[in-house]
C-alpha cells in the first residue's frame, strides 16, 4: 500500500514539476505586463520538439538542449516585440486573444514543417528504474526534480541578487515608479517573455523523455500551467512552483484511486473550487481594505 502510494507521489512530483515550470513563465509574464501568454504551452513543445529533432540529427543532447531553449527564448522575444508590444495598452481581452493567435501560429507552423507525429527524446541517463520503498523512481523523473529544484533557487538569486531581476520586479510592482527611476521597462518586458519561454521549453525537454512529445503537447500542458499558476495565487513565483506540484499530486492520485479517465478533467474542477472560495489563489496574497 505504502509503494503504491509512492509510486503515485512520485508520478505526481515529476508531472507537477513540469507543470511549475509552465506556471512560472506565466506569473514572470503576468507580474511583467499584466498579459496572460495563452501562447506558453507552445514554448513547452518547441522546447521539447526542438530537442528532439536535433539529437535525431546528431547533435550531442547538452548542445541540442541548449539551441533548443535559445530558440524558444528567441521565439519568446519575437511574440512580445511582433505581437504584445504593437498593441499598446488594449484591453486585457484583446491581449489574451493576441497570445491564442501567436499559440495557434507557431502550433501550425510546427504541423506544417514536422508533422503531427510523436517523438521521443532519449533519457539522460539511462531507463534502469531507482527502487524507493518498494516504488520505482526512473531517472529521468530525478532529472525533472532536480534541475526544477535548481531553476527555481537560480530564479530566487536572480530576483533578489541582480539588476535585471530587481528591475523586473519594479516593473511589476509600478511601471511608472519604475521608468521615473531609469527602469527600461520595454526592454524588462521583452526580457520576461524571453525568460518565459526558456522556462517552458526546459520543462518539455525534461518531460519529453517520459511522455513523449508532438506538435500538439503544448495545447494540454499550457493549459495546466495557466491552472497550477491560478490555483498558487497568478503573479506569485512560490505560488505557481506550489501550485504546479500540487496538481500533478492531484492529477496522479486521482489516475490511480479513481480512474484515469478523470485525470484531464480534476484539475480543471480543482481551480473552480479553490477560486469560488480562494478567488486569489491558495497562495496568492490577501486583500485588506480600510473603511
Amino acid at each position: 500500500m505504502l509503494a503504491q502510494l509512492l509510486q503515485f507521489v512520485f508520478s505526481g512530483l515529476t508531472v507537477g514539476a513540469t507543470y511549475a515550470l509552465a506556471a512560472l513563465g506565466f506569473a514572470l509574464i503576468y507580474n511583467a505586463s499584466g498579459v496572460i501568454n495563452f501562447a506558453q504551452g507552445e514554448f513547452i513543445m518547441l522546447g521539447g520538439m526542438g530537442a528532439v529533432l536535433l539529437s535525431a540529427q546528431g547533435v550531442p543532447l547538452p548542445l541540442a538542449v541548449a539551441i533548443a531553449v535559445a530558440a524558444a527564448a528567441l521565439a519568446g522575444l519575437l511574440v512580445q516585440r511582433f505581437a504584445i508590444q504593437p498593441a499598446g495598452n488594449a484591453e486585457v481581452v484583446s491581449l489574451i486573444i493576441i497570445t491564442i493567435g501567436a499559440s495557434l501560429f507557431i502550433r501550425g507552423l510546427v504541423q506544417v514543417t514536422v508533422g503531427k507525429g510523436s517523438y521521443a527524446l532519449p533519457s539522460f541517463s539511462g531507463d534502469a528504474p531507482i527502487a524507493v520503498l518498494g516504488a520505482t523512481l526512473l531517472p529521468q523523473s530525478v532529472w525533472v526534480l532536480g534541475v526544477s529544484l535548481a531553476i527555481v533557487l537560480a530564479l530566487a538569486w536572480f530576483f533578489t541578487r541582480t539588476l535585471q531581476g530587481k528591475a523586473m520586479l519594479a516593473s511589476s510592482c509600478n511601471k511608472l515608479a519604475a521608468q521615473l527611476v531609469g527602469v527600461p521597462v520595454r526592454r524588462v518586458l521583452l526580457a520576461s517573455f524571453g525568460l518565459s519561454a526558456a522556462l517552458g521549453a526546459l520543462g518539455g525537454i525534461l518531460v519529453a523523455p517520459i511522455t513523449n512529445t508532438s506538435a500538439d503537447v503544448g495545447i494540454m500542458l499550457g493549459l495546466k500551467g495557466f491552472v497550477a499558476a491560478t490555483l498558487g495565487g497568478l503573479g506569485s513565483g512560490l505560488g505557481a512552483v506550489l501550485g504546479g506540484l500540487l496538481l500533478g499530486l492531484v492529477e496522479a492520485l486521482t489516475a490511480g484511486y479513481v480512474s484515469s479517465a478523470y485525470k484531464d478533467a480534476v484539475p480543471f474542477v480543482l481551480i473552480l473550487l479553490v477560486l469560488f472560495f480562494l478567488p486569489r489563489g491558495l497562495f496568492g496574497a490577501r486583500v485588506t481594505e480600510r473603511v
